[in-house]
């Protein structure tokens, strides 16, 4: 086996000011208390990026998750601030924009101009252990077929600025903006996409590799292949699904590769086409089955055949009843966005949107206010 297939995880949470619901631009004091090997800035000051240590299983992977958030939100009490791993706060306003104070995010700001000021998103990105980076590059091309079931698994982001724009989520179709995101199109080798990144640089489009903002890539900093396509979870187990499925659809990949098979490379179009349909709709609506001559099935349809297309390599990693079993629970608990627009109709409310996505991200069940209490922190810190 040459991938390692060890697991880990970047996730984004949104800063949100308890008394309004509105973002707040707290990260520095939260960062200031808070150890720099575990969490980190972001583009903009109303968002803590966490990055959990290198593990070997799901239940590690669920609770180093719940581990991490557990110390954001012990940081953000004193600040009367909630986090919310979704892929926009129900509340954001374009206005509510601060740019994180770096040399590196103001040059962002000063090209890219509304690109930036208009990110107040937040995903989550996996990692797979993969030290080979020929590997990589040819699975990060074999997996793409599956990415849409995995964006809309996470579909966490049906309102910005305050409105309801009709996606499942809208965080994919503003990230899917800057000029690196999407599929790579084909390539031979590392070297091919190191040439690429290379270009990209040379030509001003970016600065560093960092900005390779490509759906799947090669990390810049780890050796691992990073899935980047999807919106922050507010429930944890539906960050550990896609991490299972994704570290299963690596090995089966890899094993296309050891065994030779062909390679058909999806015409960038219909990886569009696929990318947005899982945007649009989430799980509540059709997606693509990623053939070679796609056509529309139901979304359930489409989680229930990647699972069980992949069950041997579930099951060679020991993972095939725990996936099996949150697919099963996610398919009927629907996507945050489908949730979140549940809570909406209760009152039309985005309150009690805001209360539904703080209570799920730091652990506090059942319905009520999502001001912290001191039962609810200790679970949270508990990971429970």
């Amino acid at each position: 086996m040459t991938a390692e297939l060890t697991l880990g995880a970047e996730e984004e949470l949104h800063l949100l000011d308890r008394a309004s619901g509105k973002l707040a631009a707290r990260a520095p004091q939260l960062l200031a208390r808070l150890p720099e090997d575990s969490y980190s800035a972001e583009l903009q000051r109303t968002t803590v990026e966490t990055n959990t240590a290198v593990v070997d299983s799901l239940d590690g992977l669920r609770t180093e998750l719940l581990r991490l958030r557990g110390g954001v939100v012990a940081a953000a009490e004193p600040e009367g601030v909630g986090i919310a791993a979704v892929g926009t706060a129900p509340r954001s306003a374009i206005a509510d924009f601060e740019l994180t104070d770096s040399g590196r995010y103001g040059r962002m700001q000063e090209q890219y101009r509304l690109l930036v000021d208009e990110q107040l998103i937040c995903g989550l990105q996996i990692h797979v252990g993969v030290s080979d980076r020929d590997l990589a590059v040819e699975i990060m091309q074999r997996v793409s077929r599956q990415l849409p079931v995995l964006l809309a698994l996470s579909a966490s982001s049906p309102y910005w600025n305050g409105h309801d724009t009709g996606y499942a989520s809208i965080r994919s179709m503003i990230w899917q903006r800057w000029p690196t995101c999407g599929a790579t199109g084909p390539l031979a080798s590392a070297a091919e996409y190191d040439a690429l990144v290379d270009d990209l640089i040379s030509s001003g489009v970016i600065a560093d590799s960092k900005m390779a903002y490509f759906d799947v890539r090669p990390s810049a900093h780890a050796p691992t292949l990073e899935l980047r396509v999807c919106d922050g979870c507010p429930i944890v187990d539906d960050a550990v699904l896609i991490a299972g499925l994704f570290r299963a659809a690596v090995r089966a990949a890899e094993q296309d590769v050891e065994a030779g098979l062909p390679f058909v490379p999806e015409p960038v179009p219909l990886h569009r086409a696929a990318m947005w349909r899982a945007a649009r709709s989430g799980l509540s609506g059709d997606l693509l089955d990623g053939n070679i001559r796609p056509r529309s099935v139901p979304a359930g349809d489409a989680v229930r055949a990647l699972v069980s297309s992949l069950r041997p390599q579930l099951e060679e990693l020991g993972d095939w009843v725990q996936v099996r079993d949150l697919a099963s629970a996610t398919l009927a608990r629907g996507t945050s966005a489908d949730r979140q627009r549940a809570a909406f109709a209760q009152r039309d409310s985005l309150d009690d949107v805001v209360d539904l996505v703080v209570r799920e991200t730091q652990g506090l069940g059942g319905a009520g206010t999502w001001m912290l209490g001191e039962e609810g922190d200790a679970d949270v810190r508990a990971g429970r």
